[in-house]
């Protein structure tokens, strides 16, 4: 049994990346798949070219760690390698997972006006896109369902899976909803941020997507029922939910505090939640407990697009202790996690082909605990 802080196994470099190029495969094979339903409604050459440029600049180009987590959990629940069937429908999920993280990435770029993702110009700044991107991330969204339709129509669980994706797409919105209004770029108001703001923003904007909805969807492909159908099983699906949120919300808190902590070689990027107005865990902790005169240099200096002012923010953040603030924090969220973790049930899948393992949160846990960049 994997714990906390060690990996499940002793994966080689090369087998990461043979994982990741496996499943980079089935991406073309989805992806061409698309473009044949493009074909076959008659839609002219010229739109399918741009379709398929679309897809291509916009969904395989992240980190994949979501759609791989499809795979992960799906084997782990099975106890065993996966068949070549079983793997591809995996995958086709964990693709559809991809998809739904480019279709939210692309409408967000727009939203906040921002000029790069990925080491490249967002979408909606190529030439010849501009805000034909709105149709874009609708049409990259739609790609979801006819993924789903094609590859599990005749899967018991098929309406199960379409009605997790239109749940957790509304979740997520309304936690990008909650970030806009709370965080407007350009409109600096402290006085809308909290931890418990930050909190909700953090469980409805990532966690629910990024962490639960890859596992959600492994264990309705391994047989665990949506619904209880019988009051004195365990409700797996809440027991999921209630330690990967916390998950989700643990990562992001470590996102946030590594984009002020970490430097630019460490995370490979240059933190810019000060400058950007971002309601992130650091000035909400911050703000918790700010002297009257410390709260007014952020009231003065957070927000600005201005590197000194920047510093001056980062000044208040050292006097009230972020950095032992967080190691606290850290330690708190590894000993709750872990305690939900060791309480999961395992037991078998409504189908018996199937164990709910603890091994799946051990899986997320590890990944991210401790981690520097």
């Amino acid at each position: 049994m994997a714990q906390p802080g060690q990996s499940s196994s002793n994966t080689s470099a090369d087998e990461k990346q043979a994982a990741r190029q496996k499943f980079q495969d089935v991406y073309i094979v989805v992806r061409d798949q698309l473009l044949d339903q493009f074909d076959e409604h008659g839609m002219p050459e010229e739109s399918i070219a741009y379709y398929r440029k679309s897809m291509d600049y916009n969904v395989p180009g992240g980190k994949m760690n979501r759609g791989l987590s499809v795979i992960d959990s799906v084997a782990i629940l099975k106890g065993r390698k996966l068949t070549d069937d079983e793997y591809t429908k995996a995958a086709v999920l964990g693709w559809s997972v991809e998809f739904l993280q480019a279709y939210f990435l692309v409408a967000d770029d727009m939203m906040d006006s921002a000029i790069t993702r990925r080491g490249q110009p967002c979408w909606y700044r190529v030439e010849g896109v501009g805000l034909m991107a709105i149709n874009d991330a609708l049409l990259l969204e739609a790609a979801i369902y006819q993924m789903v339709r094609k590859h599990f129509k005749k899967e018991p669980y098929y309406v199960d899976l379409v009605d997790l994706f239109h749940e957790v797409s509304f979740q997520t919105e309304m936690g990008q909803l909650v970030d806009l209004i709370t965080a407007p770029e350009d409109k600096v108001d402290l006085a809308k941020f909290s931890l418990d703001r930050h909190k909700l923003i953090v469980i409805y904007k990532t966690a629910i997507y990024s962490f639960y909805l890859p596992v959600a969807l492994a264990m309705l492909m391994c047989g665990f029922p949506a619904e209880q159908t019988n009051p004195d099983d365990p409700d797996y699906y809440k027991i999921a939910l209630d330690i990967l949120l916390p998950l989700g919300e643990y990562f992001q808190v470590q996102d946030d505090y590594l984009d002020y902590a970490g430097s630019p070689e460490q995370i490979g990027k240059i933190g810019t939640d000060i400058v950007d107005n971002k309601c992130s865990w650091c000035i909400n902790a911050a703000i918790e407990v700010a002297s009257h005169e410390q709260r007014a240099v952020l009231d003065a200096n957070y927000g600005r697009k201005d590197p000194e002012a920047e510093l001056k923010v980062k000044a208040v953040f050292r006097e009230v202790g972020i950095d032992a603030k967080y190691e606290e924090y850290e330690r708190d969220a590894y000993e709750r996690i872990s305690a939900l973790i060791e309480k999961v049930p395992e037991v078998p899948s409504a189908n018996g082909d199937s164990v709910m393992r603890k091994e799946v949160f051990w899986s997320f846990l590890y990944k991210i605990y401790k981690r520097t960049k």
